[in-house]
């Protein structure tokens, strides 16, 4: 792998977020205003539940953990989206860059996006909620870098897609987090599902990142057991979306659809 050539393409994307004060604020903006509209509700649940001892505190934390997740898949569809709404993808393999070289470069890119639009809406839940998520500690940064290895994964899921059938997958690309949502348990408990979800559910690692969340938070300990799972699922799906990228690529130059991408 040349690191010139993905240092390049990384340099591409973040002097297009640099240069562009409505793609910084657009980062910005949506993580902070779900942080602050999960803020007031869960205050409203603290309040009016018992169910949680600090309930403000863990629904909080979990939508900030969620936001993680949404931010990073978004981000790697975005910058993938990017070439192709510039009607530059083709002119990446002029270069020539590798697949590879191409996937590592957007997932650190991909990061920046996800902290440029979290850090600033994490400052504010301390001040106005009192919820710091770095009451997490340690196990804090085993959660963040799990779920973005999903987001990435999720991402690379989606940027196949787009290579196989086009812009007209786009939308899939905004969807494909909300269908995930529901199975993923990250604001009850996986005994909240019917039986056939929770068969479902138990595939997903992010299942075992929130319980391992909601433990961490209401009893002060940490499953290791939960976090190996995770990592396990991260693993086996991240292969299959790196296998998927490249076959779906492969198609696509045999098609020869990948000279109109963007069209």
């Amino acid at each position: 792998m040349n690191f010139n050539k993905m240092y390049g393409l990384f340099l591409r994307h973040f002097y297009l977020i640099k240069s562009s004060l409505p793609r910084i604020l657009d980062l910005i903006y949506w993580p902070t205003i779900q942080i602050i509209l999960w803020g007031f509700i869960s205050k409203f649940f603290s309040i009016h539940s018992d169910y949680y001892s600090n309930t403000l505190g863990v629904i909080l934390t979990c939508a900030i953990l969620y936001d993680i997740l949404f931010r990073s898949s978004i981000s790697f569809n975005m910058l993938f989206l990017e070439e192709i709404w510039s009607r530059n993808f083709t002119n990446l393999f002029i270069a020539p860059l590798k697949l590879k070289e191409i996937i590592i470069s957007l997932i650190f890119t991909a990061l920046i996006r996800t902290l440029i639009g979290l850090v600033p809406a994490i400052m504010l839940t301390s001040p106005l909620f009192g919820v710091s998520i770095l009451k997490l500690g340690l196990p804090l940064l085993f959660l963040f870098l799990s779920l973005y290895l999903f987001g990435i994964t999720l991402g690379l899921f989606v940027s196949s897609g787009l290579i196989r059938f086009g812009p007209s997958f786009e939308n899939i690309a905004w969807s494909s987090l909300f269908l995930l949502a529901p199975l993923g348990c990250i604001y009850y408990p996986i005994e909240i599902l019917p039986e056939l979800f929770q068969f479902i559910a138990k595939g997903l690692p992010l299942v075992y990142i929130f319980d391992e969340t909601r433990n961490i938070l209401l009893n002060g300990s940490i499953d290791y057991t939960n976090l190996k799972q995770a990592y396990l699922l991260n693993l086996i799906y991240l292969i299959i979306g790196i296998v998927l990228f490249y076959l779906s690529f492969l198609r696509a130059r045999i098609k020869g659809t990948l000279i109109n991408m963007g069209e």
